[in-house]
């Protein structure tokens, strides 16, 4: 597994493997890998020649107050994961070749990044964007693999995709769950034993609201508040935001009468963690 960490040589090594004919596929990450990760992975390579994996903890994407600096870091373990899974190449820059002094440019997909996790964590997306971007410049994929756990972020990269005319395949991929049906996140890792367990109830919430909806119902409110009555019942729990959105334009809806996605944000002691399903019409 070759790893590349300099701009200028993955552009080089990209126009290589294109001008020989390969189809590259672009699986970015923030490392401390998990089988979630695996799962992109190996989506990837279904679709392509050669399989790029990013490993870069985007400081652009985390407020001033979030966790850039305690976001889990383990080098060692992802290279030992990218081996296994069968990754071509780790693109591995550094800050300062990403964002070099004066770097004063940026990415902004305006109306989809102003609900949901947009309102809680100002400026995010416009660090992911930027850097999703500026990603898909160095490595110069034909495809690219985002899991659909982190939902909205799935539609901000495709609107930027469809916007700014990258000639790039976005393929989504679907949530991979511990065996209580936690999702799986890197950011599962700040929670204690009985954090861990009160974690559940994020699932659990979301299962429950899906079980009414494919009985038949199609009000929002009320599948939000079978979701919001298990969640409450959980002490360690503190709920940021529950909502059914359109699964393209994320517009809230009051009735469901296409396909959905219910997206939920919840505090589970420090750790803020995102889940959602979703709710496809028969």
């Amino acid at each position: 597994m070759e790893v590349v960490c300099r701009i200028a040589d993955m552009h080089r090594r990209a126009e290589e493997l294109r001008i020989h004919g390969k189809k590259i596929a672009l699986v970015p990450t923030m490392g401390y890998l998990h089988n979630g990760h695996v799962s992109l992975m190996q989506i990837a390579r279904d679709h392509a020649d050669v399989v790029i994996v990013s490993l870069f903890v985007n400081p652009l994407q985390f407020g001033p107050h979030e966790d850039y600096a305690r976001y889990p870091r383990d080098w060692d373990r992802d290279i030992a994961i990218m081996n296994s899974a069968g990754v071509d190449m780790v693109f591995a820059p550094s800050v300062e070749e990403m964002y070099p002094n004066g770097f004063q440019t940026t990415v902004t997909v305006s109306r989809l990044t102003k609900t949901l996790c947009g309102l809680s964590r100002p400026g995010h997306f416009e660090g992911v964007t930027t850097v999703v971007a500026k990603l898909f410049l160095c490595t110069k994929p034909h495809v690219a693999v985002f899991g659909e756990k982190d939902f909205q972020q799935l539609v901000v990269i495709r609107r930027m995709v469809h916007d700014l005319g990258f000639d790039i395949q976005i393929i989504p991929a679907p949530i991979v769950r511990e065996s209580d049906g936690l999702a799986m996140s890197s950011r599962n890792t700040y929670l204690n034993p009985a954090e861990r367990q009160a974690a559940r109830c994020l699932s659990q919430s979301l299962f429950a609201a899906q079980k009414l909806f494919e009985e038949g119902q199609r009000n929002a409110a009320t599948l939000i508040e079978c979701a919001r009555a298990r969640i409450e019942a959980e002490p360690l729990a503190r709920i940021d935001y529950i909502k059914i959105c359109d699964a393209t334009t994320l517009d809230e809806v009051t009735t469901i009468t296409r396909d959905a996605v219910m997206p939920l944000a919840v505090y589970i002691g420090k750790a803020r963690l995102i889940d959602n399903v979703v709710l496809r019409l028969p």
